[in-house]
């Protein structure tokens, strides 16, 4: 099933799951979603591509944000969310037709950027683990500030400080801004 597909899916279902009782999430909630292993995540070494698992968290973040009401609020202001950076870290291969669960939590702000953390889990054991760091950006140009979006969006509570580590690593994976230039040069 192509991901376009996938991502449709997972919007209508969270979309109807908002609107039952209970079915809204605060932003500091951790989302789940059902998921199985198809055979268009599959590489020739019959386990879940490593690139796929990336596409595949993208439906936990979709999840979260209409969840938590923050889709609606970002399409009527016209901003959209940018990843501009990811880790992943695999422990265990997902198989064919395997069913797991994404796991989605929001972590904090820095003054740049969102972070978000998602796991691959089979019943309650982490498969896999990708850090994210998001950006908000503007249909009509330029990046949102922190204090526009917590404006609209309001503050959340409860919202923990981002651990130092996560700091070291949105700096040490960084690119230039695309204001500098960014030479490929081998040494």
């Amino acid at each position: 099933m192509n991901m376009l597909w996938r991502t449709l899916l997972v919007l209508a279902r969270a979309r109807r799951a908002a609107r039952r009782p209970g079915g809204r999430v605060e932003p500091t909630a951790v989302g789940r979603i059902r998921v199985t292993t198809l055979p268009t995540d599959i590489d020739v070494l019959r386990h879940m591509n490593n690139g796929r698992y990336l596409s595949v968290f993208d439906l936990g973040r979709w999840d979260l944000l209409v969840r938590t009401g923050l889709l609606d609020t970002m399409r009527e202001r016209g901003w959209y969310p940018v990843v501009s950076s990811e880790t992943i870290t695999f422990r265990k291969s997902l198989q064919l037709w395997q069913r797991f669960t994404i796991e989605t939590r929001f972590l904090g702000h820095d003054d740049r950027a969102l972070y978000l953390e998602h796991r691959a889990v089979v019943r309650g054991e982490i498969y896999a683990r990708a850090l994210i760091r998001a950006r908000v950006l503007k249909r009509a140009g330029g990046t949102l500030g922190h204090e526009e979006l917590f404006a609209a969006v309001g503050y959340p509570e409860g919202l923990p400080d981002v651990e130092p580590w996560v700091h070291e690593w949105a700096a040490a994976s960084a690119l230039p801004s695309t204001r500098r230039p960014a030479p490929s040069i081998w040494d």
